[in-house]
């Protein structure tokens, strides 16, 4: 419960980061070109991360390996290079609530993905609590008037989401892996691809000032915002982190309000109670059944818990937590548990 309860805070934090950046970026688009706006966010948070491997003392998780470089590739070219330039170009089509609350999509289409393409279990408790948050985001609207919406711009940012959805499902495959790592190497492949393009394309940097705010708006909605994203994914597997991350959008619009003038209607209110009910129940969720764990080695940060119980070579780095490559003998037990990459078996 602990570890699930550190999931569900750190999916919400990742939500409450990433969801200013519509509204800001909508004011950025006045002065930089979608793709280089993309580029710029995403070289924000790269050069961020960088700085971080610098600094950092922790080495405790596991490094990523050429065995993770296909899933590696899907993340940086669907959610880091053509993600944010089709929502971007998308947000430049329809008003800043508009573009906050179409990303409500992102949720539903990761779940969808996660529980039918890629083999994750949703009970019904948290399909039913899911559903609460993603209806809730779905009420969140503007009064009359308020919402500019251009049918290419819908679709630009549809596809955006679906790319972001896609994104999600493979970087949870790859969340046993050092997540800093992951975010810092999509976020600088990323950001030096499309900031390369627009520049050659013909676009041109901001001023100094607006260049800064770009690259720290980046770091933190594009940076720490994916960071928290990626261990949030590793706690809870993609389909809970999506419903947990649907508050973005209900963050966005929020945020609207104030940096943009956006007005919301009276449902508002009822929307959030319905959101907060449902982030409820996922956090006090319990799925315990008698499960069966067949063997695997891989590596992967750890402590020595009911789930890590193997003997250790000389090389192997002393105290905890820590990361070596592991058996994992079969198991038999019960507990509550949630989807992660440890416990994917039939129900």
């Amino acid at each position: 419960m602990r570890s699930q309860r550190l999931g569900a805070l750190l999916g919400l934090l990742a939500a409450l980061t990433f969801g200013v950046s519509a509204p800001l970026s909508k004011i950025l688009l006045e002065e930089v070109e979608p793709t280089l706006l993309a580029g710029l966010l995403y070289l924000g948070a790269g050069i961020g991360l960088a700085l971080v491997r610098v600094v950092r003392t922790d080495r405790s998780e596991a490094p990523l390996t050429r065995r993770d470089l296909p899933p590696l590739a899907g993340v940086v070219l669907l959610g880091g290079a053509l993600a944010p330039v089709l929502l971007l170009f998308g947000l430049a089509r329809v008003s800043g609530a508009a573009g906050a609350l179409l990303l409500n999509l992102e949720a539903p289409l990761t779940i969808l993905l996660a529980a039918w393409l890629f083999g994750e279990h949703l009970g019904k408790r948290a399909a039913i609590a899911s559903a609460c948050i993603l209806v809730a985001a779905g009420l969140l609207r503007v009064s009359p008037g308020e919402i500019a919406v251009d049918g290419v711009g819908v679709a630009l940012i549809a596809a955006a989401c679906l790319c972001w959805a896609l994104d999600n499902n493979l970087t949870q495959r790859l969340t046993l892996r050092d997540p800093i790592a992951l975010v810092r190497i999509k976020t600088l492949a990323a950001g030096l691809f499309n900031t390369a393009l627009a520049l050659a394309l013909g676009a041109r940097l901001p001023a100094a000032p607006v260049l800064a705010l770009t690259l720290l708006l980046g770091l933190v909605s594009y940076g720490v915002s994916v960071v928290l994203d990626a261990y949030a994914l590793r706690l809870h597997g993609a389909a809970r982190e999506a419903a947990y991350f649907a508050a973005a959008p209900f963050i966005g619009a929020l945020a609207s309000l104030v940096i943009l003038g956006d007005r919301l209607g009276l449902g508002d209110v009822a929307a959030m109670g319905l959101m907060l009910v449902g982030v409820a129940v996922l956090v006090r969720e319990e799925h315990d059944h008698a499960h069966t764990h067949e063997p695997v080695t891989h590596n992967h940060r750890h402590v020595h818990d009911a789930h890590h119980r193997h003997e250790h070579g000389p090389d192997d780095p002393p105290g905890e937590p820590h990361a070596h490559v592991h058996t994992h003998a079969r198991l038999t037990h019960a507990h509550a548990h949630v989807p992660d990459l440890h416990h994917r078996h039939e129900h």
